[in-house]
């Protein structure tokens, strides 16, 4: 089985695919400072507890925007898995030219929704990711990733709200059962703001990026805020809560053949 894990700087997604079928996934806080071993101990517990057996785990890729935890992790997955990972990092083949200026500068997460949204929707489309930031990825017709936006996120944007008016309480980032663009109440007002504000910022990047684009592209929404302000969204085509699990499956099948061998770095060398 293959353990796929996406490192943010909020939560760290965990998924384990036999084959090309995702039987368990988990959603953990990332903690910059927790050691091999605190990781290791919390994963293999978290397969204990879904009764799954740790040793089934032959595999693993990694996709981090964290860099300190990249060694934490790796270090990890030889002690407790005994297994070297794949690392997702500027050098790996991806299969999809990228046409920014500096391709190195593309983060992990944003080039593994770009490959798998590309192989499971094909193209043109707009990629949009609901994180600790929110970012746009824009992607051809023949599968080139063009570029995007990033903007601070629903939680980054509530907290400064919080943070920088003294009079504002502290608001849970939950969407109410029904909501008016008129708030009644201070929360409903925050609420109001905050979530039907967004979905008009997250509207207007989307319809500016197709202005921009030669074909009508679809728009694919993942991430983990994505349920909170989705359904707000009009120019949403299709919500993918595992587009980035899938896009770390497909980069490990795409590399496997170019894994370093035990010793030997675990990163992969450019062949696109």
């Amino acid at each position: 089985m293959l353990l796929v894990m996406d490192v943010g700087n909020t939560n760290t997604v965990l998924g384990v695919y036999e084959e090309d079928t995702l039987v368990a996934h988990w959603r953990l806080s990332t903690r910059k400072h927790q050691t091999a071993d605190e990781y290791g101990i919390l994963i293999k517990n978290l397969f204990l507890l879904n009764q799954m057996n740790p040793e089934a785990i032959t595999a693993m890729i990694l996709s981090s925007v964290v860099p300190p935890l990249v060694p934490t992790l790796e270090k990890m997955a030889q002690e407790y898995f005994h297994i070297f990972p794949l690392i997702v990092g500027p050098e790996l083949d991806i299969g999809m030219p990228i046409l920014y200026e500096h391709p190195s500068e593309v983060g992990a997460d944003r080039i593994v929704n770009a490959v798998a949204a590309y192989a499971k929707y094909g193209g043109p489309l707009i990629v949009v990711d609901f994180g600790t930031a929110t970012t746009f990825e824009a992607i051809s017709k023949q599968g080139e990733y063009l570029g995007g936006a990033i903007v601070p996120g629903l939680g980054i944007s509530t907290d400064a709200l919080f943070q920088h008016a003294a009079k504002l309480p502290r608001i849970e980032l939950t969407k109410p059962e029904s909501i008016s663009v008129i708030g009644k109440n201070t929360v409903h007002s925050m609420q109001a703001g905050i979530i039907l504000g967004y979905a008009a910022l997250v509207d207007g990047l989307i319809a500016r990026m197709k202005a921009e684009m030669p074909e009508p592209p679809y728009v694919v929404a993942t991430g983990g805020l994505v349920s909170v302000v989705a359904d707000e969204v009009r120019l949403i085509d299709q919500i993918d809560h595992f587009l980035t699990l899938e896009g770390l499956k497909i980069l490990f099948y795409r590399n496997q053949n170019r894994l370093s061998r035990p010793g030997a770095p675990s990163q992969i060398s450019a062949l696109s």
